[in-house]
């Protein structure tokens, strides 16, 4: 399940966005302000970030460009959504590191174009850096894991759903989760990406060595 942080300091428009993204099968989480947004996105490394611009205390150029200036955050796909919609600000806004740009109010088909795009690029990118063999999960175990640990982060290394990941190893969502969680923990991560970047670095050494 994709994490995506939305900053957006209207309590509304806050929550029809979680909303949406919810029902879509995303994790969302929100801030209301670009400090606290900020702050979160440090912490969680979610896969994508929805970014209000025009915010109280720090506006979401500032937001954008901390977390671009942060190694563990600068490749996080980010996505304005404003309603400054004239064509300077979608420059200016796209000038400044933003993968997108989106104006308010946006239809959910357009919100959900733009992400999916967005993480589907990201995907990619990560493959091409890392050049992973995806032959077995052996090398997996060097991590720490059970076996059947290191089959789930495969999958999930491969952008399965954990539907996907319990219709092809014949076990319960239920299951799956509980083998995520312990992945989580034994690597000292949070979320599927960052078990994720753990993995294909792994994946892409035992590439290598071949």
């Amino acid at each position: 399940m994709k994490k995506i942080l939305v900053i957006e300091d209207e309590p509304e428009m806050r929550r029809n966005l979680l909303t949406i993204l919810r029902l879509e099968k995303f994790e969302p989480s929100g801030a209301q302000n670009g400090r606290l947004g900020i702050e979160l996105a440090k912490k969680e490394k979610p896969d994508l970030i929805l970014c209000d611009v025009m915010m109280p205390e720090l506006d979401g150029y500032g937001v954008l460009k901390a977390l671009r200036e942060d190694k563990s955050t600068a490749s996080i796909p980010f996505i304005f959504l404003t309603a400054k919609g004239e064509k300077i600000d979608q420059r200016n806004g796209m000038n400044r590191g933003a993968d997108d740009y989106l104006t308010k109010p946006v239809a959910k088909a357009d919100l959900l174009g733009a992400i999916s795009a967005r993480l589907s690029r990201r995907e990619e990118q990560i493959q091409r850096e890392f050049k992973p063999n995806f032959d077995s999960s052996e090398p997996l175990l060097a991590l720490g894991l059970a076996p059947r640990e290191a089959e789930v982060l495969l999958w999930v290394t491969q952008g399965k759903s954990n539907g996907d990941i319990a219709s092809i190893l014949g076990i319960s969502e239920w299951t799956v989760k509980k083998h995520l969680l312990h992945i989580f923990e034994k690597l000292g991560v949070e979320s599927r990406n960052a078990a994720t970047l753990r993995a294909l670095e792994i994946l892409s050494s035992s590439s290598a060595d071949k």
